[in-house]
């Protein structure tokens, strides 16, 4: 009997089974009907683009240099009887101090002499100027008589101004020589180089000393040839920012003087002159910009117009990435003007308020569908 049971309720539970598993199994695939597609498409950051207007700036570097060089020389001879406490190497001296003297007795004889010799000469003229007075009186009581100038005595007047004349040259140089005995600073400066000393006999022409001009300094700057063509114009009196870097930095004001106007045939930079006054501030105060010393120069270039300013890594191969108005991604080809620093400065490729990417994808293609990141899709780039 239970055999025969056992029989009857296995197939039927196995009919049973396989009812609840179709049943399973259709509701199943009912489920994987109801579920929504999935959305496979990559997120991307975008901003929106906008042109700027934007001040080049430009920099280089140069070394600071005196305007100018003097080679002193004595003007006159003789025996050097003092100098200026200043008058050694590295010594600041003003326009006009005396640097050193030399023995005066000899020309101030010599200048005595020069006067003695016009006071002379002008009795000369006024003895002649008389006489020839006294010959005209005389020429006139017979004037049908015929006279010769000799008689009237021009050559003898002209004579005697002609002497006066040399008087006064020869006191001229008597003078002019005893205030060469005091010879002076031309202009500020710093004393480079002194070969003269007291009791030391010295000759017209020698080389005493050789000194700086400090009223004015210059730095000499190569501009590259892609930063010339945003150099301003006119070049000239466009003021410029001087600075050093490091434990003693400072800055200071210059203005540019002139372009040298020839392009390096090694380097093929062009250069420019930039001017700075008092660097050793013996006029003012501050920090001393001495001869030698390596700085950094800027200044602002040309204005731009309708520029857009992106981040380097934005730029691949002067090719960017936007999003059209499908929201799909687009590669288009810029020209990249300028570079400052970390960015690109773009003038050509690009309108307003297209959508910059600024996350790719990691295999981006044209025409790639994505989806925005909500947080800053509509924010201007600038």
């Amino acid at each position: 009997m239970k055999a025969l049971l056992v029989k009857i309720l296995v197939p039927i539970g196995i009919v049973l089974l396989g009812v609840v598993g179709f049943s399973l199994i259709k509701a199943s695939a009912a489920d994987d009907g109801d579920k929504k597609p999935v959305d496979t498409r990559p997120t991307v950051s975008v901003k929106a683009l906008k042109a700027v207007e934007h001040q080049v700036l430009l920099t280089s570097f140069g070394e600071v240099k005196p305007l100018e060089t003097t080679r002193l020389a004595a003007q006159v001879s003789g025996e050097v009887t003092s100098w200026h406490k200043n008058f050694v190497a590295g010594g600041l001296v003003k326009r006009g101090e005396v640097l050193f003297s030399i023995e005066k007795d000899n020309y101030q004889a010599a200048l005595l002499q020069a006067e003695a010799a016009l006071t002379s000469a002008q009795a000369a003229l006024i003895e002649e100027q008389a006489k020839a007075q006294v010959a005209e009186d005389e020429a006139a009581r017979f004037p049908n008589k015929p006279r010769t100038d000799l008689f009237l005595r021009k050559p003898q007047v002209l004579s005697a101004q002609a002497q006066v004349k040399s008087a006064q040259a020869a006191l001229m140089r008597a003078q002019r020589d005893l205030e060469d005995c005091d010879v002076k600073a031309p202009y500020d400066a710093l004393i480079i180089s002194r070969e003269v000393g007291v009791g030391q006999f010295v000759n017209k022409g020698t080389q005493v000393a050789q000194l700086n001009n400090i009223e004015t300094a210059e730095i000499i700057v190569p501009i590259a040839g892609f930063d010339s063509l945003f150099l301003p114009a006119p070049l000239a009196e466009t003021p410029v920012n001087i600075s050093y870097k490091g434990i003693n930095s400072f800055v200071r004001q210059g203005k540019i003087a002139r372009d040298l106007g020839v392009i390096d045939s090694a380097t093929r930079m062009s250069h420019i002159v930039v001017q700075v006054e008092d660097p050793y501030n013996l006029k003012s105060k501050g920090s001393d910009l001495k001869f030698g010393k390596y700085v950094e120069v800027s200044f602002a270039g040309k204005q731009l117009s309708e520029v857009f300013k992106l981040p380097q890594e934005l730029v691949n191969n002067r090719t960017v990435w936007v999003v059209d108005d499908e929201q799909k991604l687009q590669a288009k080809e810029v020209n990249v003007l300028r570079t400052e620093g970390a960015y690109f400065l773009i003038d050509k490729g690009l309108t307003n308020d297209e959508k910059l990417v600024l996350t790719l994808p990691e295999y981006p293609q044209a025409g790639m569908e994505v989806k925005l990141a909500a947080s800053n899709a509509s924010d201007a780039l600038k």
